[in-house]
């Protein structure tokens, strides 16, 4: 598994929470079985208030998997997914870049 920060973008006009039926389709979309069921974990996932932006922290096979499972979110905005890693691994290598 692979560690993953995930950003989901969307203007004002188009948010997902403003109607009803596409905010608790997102909701279950997000939920743990749903996640699973796509071979993901999601460690933790908030939204930052005024802004429309999402990040989720998930571990996933690949940055496929992951943009699949994102395919919700970018009917309504952008999703951009970085490749991360644990405070842990960054130290143990001794620095932030990965190819260390």
């Amino acid at each position: 598994m692979s560690l993953f920060v995930v950003q989901h973008r969307h203007p004002a006009e188009r948010c997902p929470a403003h109607d009803p039926k596409m905010g608790s389709m997102l909701l279950q979309h997000l939920a743990p079985a749903s996640v699973k069921r796509h071979g993901l974990t999601i460690h933790g996932e908030a939204v930052v208030n005024n802004a429309h932006t999402l990040y989720l922290i998930v571990d996933g096979p690949d940055r496929e998997s992951v943009g699949r499972f994102m395919q919700p979110f970018a009917q309504v905005g952008t999703v951009e997914i970085l490749p991360a890693s644990s405070c842990e691994a960054v130290v143990g290598r001794g620095g932030c870049d990965a190819s260390r």
